[in-house]
């Protein structure tokens, strides 16, 4: 452990959620002290922390120090901490009160953030709570100077962008408003004012009154994060004003323990970032990931490079959840993160949770194993903890004997001294297994009863794989192959499941620190300070402003070198760190790039070049790079805890006893042992278990766990991942659920392989794609979804392609469509289709979709407002072969894209695409995500076979149709008691009039439906006729909304459904009736129509609200939320995304830094959602002045017939779109509409609320 100071005592401490750990340094002893306490015990001690000090000091000076004494400090020499404070105030909202000070016109900015929904089948709408109380808008705005304007009357900022103070600060009307909040007892104040990045100085002067006045704290969003991007720079601030005062409380509470206060003892604190910092400069926002950051330090510290040379995975299992990390030599950070539904933009490693750990629940429903993402949390718990819990992984952990009582604290029962309950376990899982058996009786009479080993065994099986799919993204999505890491394995749960998480991803090694009980108490002693500081600088990457960045970063880096000389380091011990944050011109995916070394030391363009090639696969030729941000990092080294090495040992290891445990194919008596009795060089052959302190670790049968050199456990994983043989009729309901795993996540790997390699903002930053995996029939088998629109759409283009091409279908075909006739949804949504054949025979599909910006058309953007032809919306391609025999069909592809659409009987021609490059980069990007799905499918056929791979694919679907039919039974049980009958007939209009009519006629028995559009209007000369893919994608939307449970998203969804629409509707157009505003619009009025007939929610604004604007130089697209609609149980949410998109929207600062627009207003419309029992959604305001000559184009509904509410709610309101001239005359717009606009005119956008649900009370 290195030379310890005779007479001084080092403590690192991890205080989590559940539990605090404690690793202590003893003067005179080579061996450490271990503890762990509750961190919550109320009855026996205040402070967990403290605690463990205590007892550890009277157990080694054998002085009495009672409770109610101060700790002395005379024999500490330092302590590390990290806690979870910071966490546990955010997740229980149990911060400080405090207020928002905004630019005026964006109140609420940061309740909106990027209009996305969290989850988009949850008609609820559930997005976390604001953590402000009240909102301040300050008057004052700062604008970005255009080039036009002349230097005198504008200012550079830090950024060194051109700046003009448009309104100054009204100090007095801010004093009266911050009064008020005094009065109202809010004492903490988050600030965040338009492009305080580069001009900080209203901000500045925001905090100087606020603290003259008597608030306590303010946390400015300049000073905390001096980054472009309002939304996550409020948030940040946010969060730091809500948690800060919270942990200064603690704090100084747990330093006023100490004889002496902070004056006489060492302390530090882990922050997010993996650096310590003193009591002073710990706020809130650096806190939140203060525990799991320990844990990364501890393994990377102490595994890589001293027990393998292979990139590591860090897997920190605990009860609740489990953090995956990834270490290659320097830590992964990143700048920008989500943790308790707030935005964090402050450097932080990159740590991913998933919602499966010890306490995750588990399910059997719908004829498959579910586990999480619910947990059972420590109270109640359990079965087996005795507190009247409900069935958990740890449960079945116990069944299989992985957990065993005799090493398990007796700490349960109503005097807290009896061990698990073995017992009550057992019979919760017999009462489980009858009914598991009775389902697998009911689909085939021959089935074999389970046994309850054999379900516990399953249900891990099942939360092993829901712990591999984020580790494979967290890996893969960088461009790295999964089995070419080692995992790294700790925390209390996870050695137990190492060998087959390490075994599922095809690893070959698994490390287990000796100290993996409390790995994060440990990484705080191997931790460095930390100092950070950065400034924005935003310039296009020459010699000259790499020079102006360097002369930035000599200030910066004397800065932090400063702070870490005050706090006692000498200059030796101080390391530092330099960073440009740089990206692409046109694109807002920017990189940190550190400072390369050797002779191009100062090349930071080749190292991003490098970088963005490693990450997405390609580079961005003949584009500009620009400088965003220059930072520094400055490190104070510590060196304070050293690896120790242990002597060789030749002896056989001893058994301290044997028990049994399951491991699939029957029990094995299997040894234990203690890793304390084992020494270097001692091998042990599975299976085996290793008691390591309070951590129990399973090498399992065909392992082999050897002792390393420093103490730690290495095991070798030899045999292959399990296969299936498909023995019975039906689907095996362990598998099932398994497969549903890996079909998803090929979608979802699909996903992550287009967006990381597409070009084209609306692709890899808004999200507007799908991807998914179809069945030989074209059939879906799983849809990884960002954008409900394409839901199931894209299995009517697979099974046009394939009644199309028959048997000329070879291998290294690419095919590609958007014509809506073949299944395809508006011309800008492309579709790349790969048919994938074994041994000559195709077996299956995979398909990519993704909305390409422009694909021609009589307006730029290719959303022309007023098309009434086909022809008018761009080129439109019903089937080619993109990819033939391998070889990318570039001139066919773009003659196809390029090419004039003639106006039938006119000399007149529209033009094709104006972006063809983009469009190429695109459709590479879909080949290469297509091609993924086709690696990951073929690894899954060579694991367990063809037969076994198309049956599941089978089975997935029946699932999926099982969950529908249970849905459709309940839902007709309670349509008839509510109406007496289960048809149910609705209808709504478009703006035009025009009608959606369906009858919904439910069969209870059977659970199936009918969807009858029959009474729909015909086909409309506009462009909002809906091709019938899209009403397809509506019902499986709806239906999957309705299910509210995890289901697989396939086609089995629509098995027992039968749609009707009929020929020559508006939902079942002609191939040349203009479509592009039914993918947008009528999608929107189709979903309300069968969710009210459903009676499951009011209408919601059913509009996307499509704004496009920009000249021959540029263009610009977004969709704009608005009001949820509200349902049974809920109120409608406000300033959202609704149904059938979930886009997201550009900042405010960056829509202002890149496009000549200034937006005076983006806030929530009030009292727009519909009045009832409960209210429906408010709808937005947005309002654009544009500062350049461009042309806007408009295109959207609910502006004639509002938002309909349900069972007495009102209705919402309609949307309006107005232009304010020059001369301030206010002219309606209409719904639709493209117009010229003059420098200084506004479009005003009123987007529709949601409607009511019930009568108002």
């Amino acid at each position: 452990m290195g030379s310890i100071k005779e007479e001084k005592f080092r403590f690192c401490i991890d205080r989590g959620g559940t539990f605090t750990d404690i690793y202590a340094e003893v003067p005179g002893q080579s061996e450490c002290r271990v503890m762990k306490l509750l961190s919550v015990d109320p009855l026996n001690y205040d402070d967990a922390p403290i605690e463990g000090i205590r007892r550890i000091l009277e157990e080694f000076t054998g002085e009495k120090i009672p409770r109610s004494s101060k700790i002395p400090t005379n024999k500490i020499e330092w302590i590390r901490m990290g806690t979870t404070v910071a966490t546990n105030a955010l997740l229980e909202r149990k911060g400080e009160r405090i207020a928002l000070c905004v630019t005026r016109g964006f109140k609420d900015l940061l309740q909106i953030g990027n209009q996305a929904r969290p989850n988009i089948f949850d008609l609820t709408v559930s997005k976390p709570s604001n953590l402000y109380e009240e909102v301040v808008e300050v008057d004052e705005r700062i604008e970005l100077a255009i080039d036009k304007e002349s230097a005198s009357s504008s200012i550079e900022g830090i950024s060194g962008e051109r700046i003009r103070v448009s309104k100054p600060i009204d100090i007095e009307r801010l004093r009266s408003s911050l009064k008020l909040l005094l009065d109202k007892g809010i004492k903490c104040l988050a600030v965040v004012l338009m492009h305080s990045y580069t001009y900080p100085h209203h901000e500045n002067l925001v905090e100087k009154l606020a603290l003259s006045m008597g608030f306590r704290h303010v946390s400015l969003s300049s000073a905390l994060t001096p980054m472009v991007r309002a939304v996550p720079r409020g948030l940040t601030a946010t969060v730091d004003a809500y948690l800060t005062p919270v942990i200064k409380e603690y704090l100084s509470g747990f330093m006023s323990r100490f004889e002496g206060g902070e004056e006489k003892v060492n302390v530090l604190f882990m922050q997010s970032d993996g650096g310590l910092a003193p009591e002073q400069r710990f706020s809130g926002h650096k806190a939140v990931l203060s525990g799991p950051a320990g844990g990364v330090v501890g393994y990377s510290q102490t595994l890589f490079g001293f027990e393998t040379s292979k990139p590591l995975i860090g897997f920190d299992m605990g009860g609740t959840s489990t953090d995956v990390s990834r270490y290659n030599g320097s830590y992964e950070q990143v700048l920008e993160t989500q943790i308790a539904g707030a935005i964090i933009q402050a450097p932080q490693l990159d740590i991913n949770t998933v919602a499966a750990g010890g306490g995750s629940k588990l399910k059997f429903q719908f004829g498959s194993f579910r586990v999480g993402p619910e947990s059972v949390g420590a109270h109640p718990g359990p079965v087996c903890y005795r507190k009247g819990g409900e069935l958990a992984v740890t449960d079945a952990n116990l069944i299989l004997g992985t957990v065993i009582p005799d090493y398990f604290p007796s700490i349960f029962g109503p005097n807290e001294d009896q061990p698990l309950d073995v017992e009550a376990t057992r019979k919760e899982f017999e009462k489980l297994s009858h009914e598991i058996n009775s389902y697998r009786k009911s689909q085939d009479p021959a089935a074999k009863d389970m046994t309850v080993e054999e379900i516990a065994l399953g249900f891990v099986n099942v939360a092993n794989e829901t712990m591999c799919r984020p580790i494979r993204q967290l890996t893969e999505m960088k461009g790295h192959e999964t089995k070419n890491h080692a995992l790294a394995c700790f925390g209390g749960a996870g050695p137990q499941h190492a060998c087959a998480i390490a075994r599922s991803l095809g690893m070959s090694e698994v490390l287990i620190h000796r100290f993996c009980g409390i790995l994060s108490a440990y990484g705080m002693g191997l931790a460095d300070v930390v100092e950070e500081a950065q400034e924005p600088y935003s310039s296009v990457y020459t010699t000259e402003s790499v020079l102006e960045a360097s002369r930035r970063e000599s200030i910066l880096l004397n800065q932090v070198r400063q702070k870490l000389r005050d706090q006692g380091f000498a200059d030796e011990s101080i390391k530092t760190e330099t960073y440009l944050n740089l990206r692409y011109e046109g694109t807002d995916t920017a990189i940190m790039v550190k400072q390369p070394t050797g002779e191009d030391g100062s090349d930071y363009a080749a190292e991003f070049e490098r970088m963005f090639q490693k990450e997405y696969g390609f580079n961005l030729q003949n584009r500009m790079i620009l400088i965003c941000d220059v930072r520094v990092r400055g490190v104070g080294v510590t060196n304070i805890l050293k690896l120790r090495k242990l002597e060789s040992s030749s002896t056989i290891p001893q058994p301290e006893g044997s028990y049994k445990i399951y491991f699939g194919k029957g029990w094995h008596e299997t040894p234990l042992f203690k890793l304390d009795n084992l020494g270097y060089g001692q091998t042990l052959n599975g299976p085996a278990i290793i008691m390591n302190g309070n951590s129990t670790v399973i090498v399992e049968p065909d392992c082999e766990a050897q002792i390393t050199c420093y103490g730690n456990i290495r095991i070798i994983i030899n045999s292959a991942p399990a296969t299936v043989d498909i023995a019975e009729k039906v689907a095996d309901v362990v598998q099932l659920s398994i497969f549903n795993h890996r079909f998803m996540g090929i979608a979802e790997q699909m996903g992550r392989t287009l967006q990381r390699t597409s070009i084209s903002t609306n692709i890899k930053e808004r999200l507007d794609f799908s991807c998914a995996l179809f069945g030989p029939d074209g059939g879906l088998v799983a849809n990884a979804p960002h954008v409900p629109v394409h839901l199931g759409a894209m299995s009517s283009t697979v099974c046009w392609q394939l009644n199309y091409w028959c048997d000329n279908l070879r291998e290294g075909d690419v095919l590609v469509s958007n014509h809506p006739c073949a299944g395809g949804s508006h011309l800008p949504d492309i579709t790349v289709i790969t048919p994938v054949f074994d041994n000559g025979k195709l077996v299956f599909f995979v398909a990519s979709r993704g909305h390409h910006a422009e694909i021609g058309g009589i307006t730029p953007g290719s959303m022309p407002p007023f098309s009434k032809s086909l022809w008018e919306e761009g080129a439109a391609i019903k089937t080619f072969k993109l990819v033939e025999g391998g070889i990318f069909q570039e001139e066919g592809i773009t003659n196809l894209l390029q090419k004039p659409c003639s106006v039938e009987d006119s000399d007149s021609k529209i033009p094709g695409t104006r972006r063809i490059q983009d469009n190429l980069s695109d459709l590479r990007a879909q080949v290469a995500a297509n091609q993924r799905g086709i690696t990951l499918i073929k690894e899954l056929i060579d694991q367990y076979g063809l037969t076994t791979v198309q049956s599941y694919m089978s089975y997935v679907q029946k699932n999926a149709e099982e969950a529908v039919r249970e849905m459709l039974k309940t839902v007709a049980a309670r349509v008839e008691r509510e109406k007496g009958s289960t048809i149910v007939e609705e209808e709504d209009y478009m703006d035009d009039g025009s009608i959606i009519h369906l009858k919904l006629t439910i069969d209870g028995k059977k659970g199936e439906a009918t969807f009858d559009f029959e009474g729909t209007s015909p086909e409309v000369y506009g462009n909002w006729n809906a091709p019938q893919a899209v009403t397809a994608a509506a019902v499986i939307y709806c239906l999957r909304c309705l299910v509210n449970v995890d289901i697989p998203l396939n086609q089995g969804c629509l098995s027992p459904v039968t749609i009707f629409i009929p020929e020559s509707s508006f939902l079942s157009p002609s191939d040349k009736a203009a479509v592009v505003g039914g993918n947008v619009l009528t999608s929107q009025r189709i979903t309300d129509v069968i969710l009210t007939a459903f009676r499951a929610c009011a209408c919601s604004q059913g509009c996307m609200n499509n704004l496009t604007f920009g000249d021959d130089t540029f263009g610009y697209y977004e969709t704009i939320g608005g009001g949820s609609g509200a349902g049974p149980t809920w109120d409608g949410t406000s300033g959202v995304q609704c149904h059938m998109t979930n886009t997201r929207m550009t900042d405010p600062e960056i829509f202002e830094q890149r496009y000549p627009v200034l937006l005076h207003r983006f806030g929530l419309r009030e009292n727009s959602g519909g009045a009832g029992y409960h209210r429906g959604g408010d709808g937005l305001i947005r309002e654009i002045e544009f500062r350049q000559p461009v042309v806007v184009s408009i295109l959207s509904e609910r502006r004639v017939h509002a938002p309909r509410g349900l069972k007495g709610g009102r209705d919402g309101a309609r949307g309006a779109n107005y232009l304010i001239k020059k001369d301030k005359r206010k002219i309606y717009l209409g719904g639709k509409n493209t117009l010229k606009l003059d420098s200084g005119e506004i479009l005003q956008i009123f987007t529709p609320g949601g409607g009511g649900f019930g009568s108002p009370v």
